[in-house]
């Protein structure tokens, strides 16, 4: 198995069940980008800019708030304090323990069709899955190598609020990131390449984002 997100980890421990001896590779961290970049940092951080935004519009139902204010380092700490109470899950620990899968943390190679190595070890194997996933795609953009940005896998990195934001590009993950960070409180500019917001889906869906 290479791969060590969430359909490595979901394919290793159900080929486990099925009594198979299972190899898992990962080169960098386990859980993927479910764990650590993509849906628990980001609902993490979505729910809170919805309360933010509740708390702001409250009113409409009766509810009287006043001033709202945020504290970012605190939304994100909360973040990370929630991702890492949900990692044991996807440890190395609890795979090699309690499931007795075999991990190993490094760059895997396949050798010929009946091998691969990792880490100058060979392992044999019958049948070999792949589910390496994919990572963000950073335009070619003459100065953006010179300026410090940010990516899906980079953003939930942030201690300290930007007062402004440029989005590059208009698909769902940045619409969700945008939406969020203009609840609380940056101002958000999206740049798109087509002519609406998530581009592939219906313009009567995209429409009413702009409303």
């Amino acid at each position: 198995m290479i791969g060590g997100g969430a359909g490595g980890l979901v394919t290793a421990a159900s080929a486990v069940g099925q009594g198979a001896k299972v190899a898992l590779i990962e080169k960098n961290l386990l859980g993927g980008d479910c764990l650590n970049t993509g849906c628990v940092p980001s609902k993490a951080f979505l729910k809170c800019a919805n309360v933010a935004h509740n708390a702001r519009t409250a009113e409409q139902f009766g509810v009287k708030i006043g001033q709202v204010e945020v504290d970012f380092p605190f939304i994100m700490e909360r973040m990370r304090k929630i991702r890492a109470s949900i990692s044991d899950n996807d440890s190395a620990a609890r795979f090699s323990k309690q499931l007795n899968v075999d991990v190993y943390l490094g760059h895997a190679k396949f050798f010929d069709q009946t091998h691969i190595t990792v880490n100058d070890k060979k392992l044999n194997f019958l049948k070999a899955v792949v589910a390496t996933g994919a990572r963000p795609k950073v335009p070619k953009i003459n100065g953006l190598d010179s300026v410090t940005y940010f990516t899906s896998e980079s953003i939930f990195n942030l201690k300290k609020q930007p007062k402004s934001i440029a989005i590059l590009g208009g698909g769902p993950v940045a619409v969700e990131l945008g939406q969020a960070f203009q609840r609380l409180g940056t101002k958000v500019t999206f740049i798109v390449r087509g002519d609406q917001l998530i581009g592939r889906e219906d313009f009567d869906v995209s429409n009413l984002l702009y409303k």
